[in-house]
């Protein structure tokens, strides 16, 4: 969860951790703690159309959050994940989502998100830990601050990448220590803006950035596939390839 570019170099394509977007080595309350998801798997997940396995979900995060390879099912890496997750879900429900799963909803915000003030809010909140540049920040090897964009960042299909998710991510858990401290416009605001940079491209993609964002991409919550600065988004030319480690 904390080492996994370390523990897992052949599946990971960037220098993200689990533990970026699952905080507290997962256990965190509103981000994505393991413990509350393990008991709502398998599921089905419109997002390839398939009943999950908790396995299966974990790939995904490899594949898209990781910028990486899904290690295959049964392997060492996703037995250790699946059970870390089983061992702290320990006498939850089954099939019941507890309080906390998730990013907490957030509600639309008054005004469209806007670059302009994401901009500016990221330069004040955000940067002295992810840098100006979006490149995070490295100790050694070690990854102490996720990079939000740019080829060692999350990749076009992680729900990161996402304004509506990225937001309520953001609203409940940046910065750290300063939780809840932005308003509900200022983090997706910041999202709108974290969310129209360059990243890695999708795993999935299928032509064209038009046509990739017309499979699957085709919300107002996407930036791919749209201009932003001058820049198509998702356009090869200018995207890092998926699975690519820099």
């Amino acid at each position: 969860m904390t080492h996994t570019a370390q523990e897992a170099p052949q599946y990971v394509g960037n220098g993200l951790a689990c533990s970026n977007c699952h905080l507290d080595e997962g256990r965190k309350a509103g981000a994505s703690p393991l413990w509350a998801a393990f008991v709502n798997f398998p599921a089905f997940r419109k997002k390839n159309g398939e009943i999950n396995s908790f396995q299966k979900r974990v790939q995904d995060c490899f594949l898209y959050s990781m910028n990486g390879t899904p290690p295959p099912l049964g392997s060492r890496e996703l037995l250790a994940i699946e059970s870390y997750a089983a061992f702290m879900a320990r006498g939850l429900p089954s099939g019941i989502s507890p309080p906390g799963r998730g990013f907490p909803n957030l509600a639309a915000p008054a005004k469209a998100g806007d670059d302009g003030r994401g901009a500016q809010i990221y330069s004040e909140k955000c940067s002295a830990c992810h840098g100006a540049d979006g490149a995070g920040q490295r100790i050694s090897e070690d990854m102490v601050y996720p990079a939000l964009w740019g080829p060692q960042s999350y990749n076009w299909g992680a729900g990161m990448a996402t304004i509506d998710k990225a937001a309520a991510f953001i609203r409940a858990n940046m910065p750290q220590g300063q939780e809840g401290s932005l308003t509900v416009q200022e983090a997706w605001d910041v999202a709108t803006y974290i969310d129209g940079r360059v990243r890695p491209q999708d795993p999935r993609f299928a032509k064209s950035p038009q046509a990739t964002r017309a499979l699957h991409h085709d919300s107002a919550f996407s930036r791919y596939g749209t201009r932003v600065d001058g820049i198509l988004l998702g356009d090869p030319a200018t995207t890092p390839e998926a699975g690519k480690r820099q």
